[in-house]
């Protein structure tokens, strides 16, 4: 199959090296379907998805449907005669649309699917402490990230990981499982297995502000995940002593024990910052207070107490 016409769909910057190595290929990129322009900042300027950026800048026409189940959104994506859509970070699609191209649709999953189905799977994965997570290629059908899988690979999850830095592993990571599906696609030579049912069922569903407070009455361990899993963004949070900080590292610390209980405080004032979990003490050592910048506790200490 060596006529590929390919329509691209994602909006942000995890699904900007996918697009890219299709095109630096010579894949045939016949339009990019990405999120709205949206205004930003004090003086709401219209700022365009990182994908529409991608496309523009090599000439691909864009579409910004504000609804996916429009008759007239669908018309024109009909009228590109793609006979294959790539999906990356982008949002549900109608059955009329992920069904129109002859080959199918195929989404990129940032987990071992079935494991992590949902919107959040690179820190959930983190939060629960996976030591192993991946990338999928899977055709979609119509239970969300259901459907029969391509390919695979994995990607250890080291114990100092956080969400940021496996999120740019797996983008790359991500980028290449594309290009070896579009690739295999293109030669007529490409599996599509049946998802198993998962032995447990390890959900990825959407972070919400509420999700991201600290319960500082589970184990330490589980903490320091949180924490990581949320870093750098959205951010795991906490009130201390009547204000609210974002928590953006924390590691467990041998201080002796004593009657304390889970969110207790011990600090110097200067070089530490401790709080007691479940089962023993964790160290702060960066945090943003509300207004200001991210910054390291013995810097946050210079200019604030507790």
């Amino acid at each position: 199959m060596n006529d590929l016409r390919i329509i691209f769909m994602g909006t942000p910057e995890f699904a900007v090296p996918s697009l890219e190595i299709l095109i630096q290929n010579n894949f045939n990129v016949v339009a990019v379907v990405t999120a709205s322009d949206k205004p930003q900042g004090r003086g709401q300027k219209i700022v365009y998805s990182p994908v529409k950026e991608c496309a523009l800048q090599h000439n691909v026409p864009v579409l910004q449907p504000t609804n996916l189940k429009s008759p007239e959104f669908q018309e024109e994506l009909k009228r590109f005669q793609a006979n294959l859509q790539v999906v990356v970070a982008f949002r549900m699609l109608p059955e009329a649309v992920w069904a129109m191209p002859a080959i199918g649709t195929f989404n990129l999953h940032a987990s071992l699917l079935p494991d992590y189905r949902g919107a959040a799977p690179i820190n959930w994965a983190v939060i629960n402490g996976e030591k192993e997570t991946g990338v999928t290629t899977f055709f979609l059908k119509h239970e969300i990230d259901t459907g029969s899988i391509i390919f695979q690979e994995k990607e250890t999850i080291a114990d100092n990981d956080t969400v940021g830095t496996l999120y740019t592993r797996l983008m790359a990571k991500g980028a290449a499982l594309v290009l070896k599906t579009v690739n295999a696609i293109q030669q007529g030579d490409y599996p599509a297995v049946p998802q198993p049912e998962p032995a447990v069922n390890k959900h990825a569903p959407k972070i919400f502000k509420e999700t991201c407070e600290v319960q500082w009455d589970k184990p330490a361990v589980a903490v320091r995940n949180f924490v990581r899993g949320l870093s750098p963004y959205p951010a795991a949070w906490c009130v201390l002593a009547g204000k609210t900080y974002k928590l953006f590292a924390v590691s467990a610390t041998e201080k002796a024990a004593g009657q304390n209980s889970p969110g207790d405080m011990d600090t110097d004032n200067k070089n530490y910052l401790y709080i007691k979990a479940s089962d023993g003490w964790l160290s702060i050592d960066e945090l943003q207070p509300e207004g200001k910048r991210r910054m390291s506790i013995q810097d946050f200490f210079r200019g604030n107490k507790l």
